[in-house]
């Protein structure tokens, strides 16, 4: 009996650690707060990993380093995207842990989506991801979906768009101040009242 418990124990402590959504608050030329449903079943080491660096703090002061119009921002290098960095490096780190196995699904990159990103190499996500502005469907099955946002698209579409090579956000760019990892499923925000 006593070595079931101790197993029961050690899986339970081996087990990941899911939130089911983040509060991400931004601050700059937008200015709010943005909501993620994390889709834990979809991809669940991606969701391990952005619950474990929301948890950590890691996420606190990263930049949008490349944002393209009409398309996506991105954000998350917890290396060199932290504001007061040398900006010319930011994109190019990530976290402390391993890179991921991509966790590929059916589901389509539309208006508000939440994709990690990667170098050419399927399996070399992090800890940065986009918020699509648009569908993209070209990046269906190519990228990790993790989440959807429930509520602040209007911060995502106030988010500083990026005029150098490749999206780079020139000057001062959006951060992201605080991300919070949320224990229950965010509820999406309710239709403003027509008048």
């Amino acid at each position: 009996m006593r070595k079931l418990a101790l197993g029961l124990a050690v899986s339970l402590l081996g087990a990941p650690a899911f939130a089911a959504g983040l509060e991400i608050d931004v601050a700059g030329e937008a200015s709010g707060t943005i909501i993620i449903d994390l889709f834990e079943d979809v991809a669940p080491q991606h969701v391990e990993r952005i619950t474990t660096l929301a948890s950590e703090g890691a996420y606190n002061d990263v930049v949008f380093h490349r944002v393209i119009e009409g398309f996506m921002a991105q954000t998350g290098d917890v290396e060199f995207g932290r504001q007061g960095m040398d900006m010319r490096y930011s994109g190019r780190g990530g976290s402390e842990y391993p890179d991921l196995p991509a966790e590929f699904s059916d589901l389509d990159f539309a208006r508000g989506v939440l994709g990690m990103a990667r170098s050419n190499n399927p399996n070399s996500a992090n800890s940065q991801f986009f918020i699509m502005f648009a569908p993209a469907s070209h990046l269906n099955g190519q990228y990790t979906i993790v989440g959807q946002v429930v509520d602040g698209m209007d911060v995502v579409d106030a988010i500083k768009l990026g005029r150098g090579p490749n999206g780079a956000v020139i000057g001062a760019p959006d951060r992201m101040v605080e991300v919070r990892a949320l224990d229950s499923d965010p509820e999406p925000a309710a239709p403003a009242a027509s008048e």
